[in-house]
């Protein structure tokens, strides 16, 4: 297991009760950082809560990252607690149904895109001016192999990471002039909730496209997460780093 310097850096994960965010939280715990974790599923805070006990390195928010309410409000409260924001990790997102385009129930399209495309860009606009302020930053915007290729049956969720791949190049080139760095990860399927709540069938064909022949293992997308985190990714930005498995080498 590689080692990794946060040291003295908090961290923000969005969607970090579970799956890679919480792989990603407890890394950066182990690795001598901090972490505050938003999630919208309280029994998951709650259980954090009570892992972690009174430490000080660990911060729980309920937060709804497609409201800027409460993304500012959560915001505040990390500055509040902790005086610095110095990594990002976005990496709340849902899935939605599966179906053709032309079936897909157009309520769940916007709010598969709402919360993982438009709550990704609330979250850079709330926590980015803290960075800027600092001359110092590191953000790592979960993407998904989806987002390249496009997979059938999903074309919420692909649209939705494919302008998560938009947005991070925009906001490398934005904060190119500052010790910010932006970058994004494609995973393939992982073996998480939100993943394996999907069709059967659907989850057999996305698999079948992985040259691996497997699913990725969440320790492997943290390790890759967690370098992009830390100050030695100094150079780097607006740059899509692959976790296809081989399915999407570009």
């Amino acid at each position: 297991m590689n080692t990794y310097d946060f040291a003295n850096r908090l961290a923000i994960i969005t969607g970090g009760g579970q799956g890679i965010g919480l792989t990603v939280a407890d890394l950066m715990l182990a690795n001598g950082g901090s972490v505050s974790i938003w999630d919208r599923d309280q029994k998951l805070l709650d259980a954090l809560d009570a892992k972690h006990g009174k430490t000080s390195k660990v911060q729980t928010l309920n937060v709804d990252i497609g409201d800027n309410g409460s993304v500012e409000h959560a915001t505040a409260e990390v500055m509040k607690r902790f005086g610095r924001i110095d990594v990002l990790i976005n990496n709340a997102a849902i899935v939605g149904p599966n179906a053709p385009t032309w079936e897909y129930p157009i309520q769940a399209f916007m709010d598969v895109v709402h919360i993982g495309l438009v709550g990704t860009f609330l979250v850079c606009r709330s926590v980015v001016p803290h960075m800027i302020a600092a001359n110092y930053g590191r953000i790592v915007n979960l993407s998904s192999v989806a987002g390249k290729e496009g997979n059938p049956n999903a074309p919420a969720y692909s649209s939705t990471k494919a302008g998560v791949l938009a947005l991070t190049k925009s906001l490398g080139k934005e904060l190119a002039t500052y010790n910010i760095a932006a970058n994004a990860v494609t995973p393939a399927v992982a073996k998480t909730t939100m993943a394996m709540s999907q069709a059967p069938d659907f989850l057999k064909m996305i698999l079948a496209k992985i040259p691996r022949g497997r699913m990725l293992e969440l320790s492997e997308a943290a390790s890759m997460i967690a370098f992009l985190a830390t100050e030695e990714n100094s150079f780097t930005t607006g740059a899509v780093f692959d976790l296809s498995g081989g399915r999407a080498t570009y």
